[in-house]
């Protein structure tokens, strides 16, 4: 997957601790890893963002050994299923969870990981091209996988590192979990690239992310919207932080306002800011917005990436070549991954999408060639008799109230807020009185006291209800 062997001295990753590692170690490592496990086992992984979690991740893809990645603060109850359906034959885990692994047999650690024999694994039959196991968008412990091949893995690394004019003297920051795609794509292309990766546990809100950054002079980040809000009110703005050269965004849309604001700012400092879209099922991305756009674009999900395509269907599945007509988002594309697994018969599956993947997305392009997505196909609903678009709502909310905690669900004639601030209830259904001509009795407020995520910090909808 990576030829490490051309960066052999180079760093490639630094842990918070200060623990640092060339490419050359990283080879080591991972060799000893890889030659405790036979060859196209399947290991599940709790991943951390760490060199234990790393080196695991890098042994098993090199070895064609099939991790399936999953965050190590998993709900015991969702892990326990993962466990029951897929019957991993070994688990690379941090040695402070070795407790919940009882029965297990330790057969190798390093780096304060271990490596577990699962006494009632499976020998699966795994596809030749199957390479890597995620969960679907970011939902923790689903029972549906999301297959990547070597392939889809490649090509998209391949495509991000000449987009992002990645190399070998990069040196970006974890602010993503290592199991969520997203993440995972930005350790791919560094490492693809031989540039190096600074490895932080740590978040945002905490001093000693900062300090981690600064020391060790990170060049990058990546970030969902929630990241980007968050930066927003820590008046990152005013910060000095002269080694970062490229800021990039993904994971769902950003306001217009924290786009148009972000924009400037790094147009005014010397800097690249990309907003991006993607899924799981496309192995990461999918398209970028060329930071030159940033501004005259501002909304947009950009261009496809380099070797993959867009196209947009109507409800007849017939294709829409007029511009700022809305429909279906599809790509083309040798990222497309190979299909879902459900259980562990689906493992032995193999290309079932053939390199074409309707999004779920309802999207539009412009006469530039610039896609916009204005929301999930499912994210619609209709209030007395006129169709609304639930992710248009929630944004004008979030503009409009920006200080605050909201998202939008709902059925039809019935719109859904969510809010984590009660005194403003009378301003929302005032605001989308006016503003959409809503009447009072279609909008029902809750207060809560924060929104649900999920790792990867998307708005968690089918928590809301509870």
């Amino acid at each position: 997957m990576w030829d490490f062997q051309k960066h052999i001295d180079n760093i490639a990753a630094i842990e918070e601790s200060g623990n640092i590692i060339t490419y050359g170690d990283l080879v080591k490592y991972s060799d000893n890893l890889a030659d405790n496990i036979s060859e196209r086992s399947l290991v599940l992984c709790l991943c951390k963002n760490n060199l234990g979690s790393l080196l695991g991740y890098v042994a098993f893809i090199n070895a064609k050994i099939v991790p399936l990645m999953l965050d190590e603060g998993i709900d015991k109850e969702l892990l326990d299923s993962l466990v029951e359906v897929y019957k991993p034959e070994y688990f690379w885990v941090p040695s402070d969870r070795v407790d919940y692994f009882d029965g297990c047999i330790s057969i190798y650690s390093s780096f304060d990981f271990i490596l577990l024999k699962n006494p009632v694994g499976q020998n699966h039959i795994l596809h030749n091209e199957l390479a890597l196991l995620l969960t679907t968008s970011g939902s923790t412990g689903s029972r549906k996988l999301v297959r990547q091949s070597y392939q889809n893995i490649k090509s998209n690394t391949k495509s991000i590192v000449e987009y992002l004019e990645i190399n070998h003297k990069e040196r970006s920051i974890t602010t993503l979990p290592m199991s969520y795609t997203y993440g995972l794509s930005i350790i791919n292309s560094h490492l693809y690239a031989g540039a190096s990766i600074i490895l932080t546990s740590k978040t945002l809100v905490q001093k000693q992310f900062w300090h981690q950054l600064k020391t060790y002079a990170a060049t990058s980040f990546g970030g969902v919207p929630f990241t980007y809000e968050m930066l927003n009110k820590l008046k990152f703005f005013k910060m000095d932080l002269p080694s970062i050269k490229v800021m990039t965004q993904a994971g769902g849309r950003l306001t217009a306002e924290l786009h148009k604001k972000f924009s400037i700012y790094a147009n005014e400092m010397g800097k690249r800011f990309y907003v991006m879209y993607g899924q799981t099922e496309a192995t990461a991305r999918m398209s970028y917005l060329p930071y030159e756009k940033s501004l005259d674009k501002c909304g947009s999900v950009g261009i496809a990436v380099p070797n993959g395509k867009f196209f947009l269907v109507d409800e007849k599945s017939k294709e829409i070549t007029d511009c700022d007509m809305v429909g279906e988002l599809g790509y083309i594309g040798d990222n497309v991954s190979l299909g879902y697994a459900e259980n562990s018969n689906d493992l032995a599956k193999g290309d079932e999408r053939k390199g074409v993947l309707l999004t779920g997305d309802m999207a539009k392009v412009d006469k530039d060639g610039f896609y916009w997505v204005v929301g999930r196909k499912k994210r619609f609903l209709k209030i007395f008799g006129n169709r609304i678009n639930l992710d248009e709502v929630e944004e004008l909310l979030k503009t409009r109230f920006s200080d605050i905690g909201i998202a939008c669900s709902g059925i039809d004639d019935n719109l859904y807020i969510y809010i984590t601030e009660n005194r403003i209830s009378d301003d929302v259904r005032q605001y989308l009185s006016d503003k959409i001509g809503f009447n009072h009795s279609s909008i029902t407020i809750n207060y809560i006291k924060e929104i649900p995520k999920n790792e990867s910090g998307k708005t968690s909808y089918k928590d809301l209800s509870r």
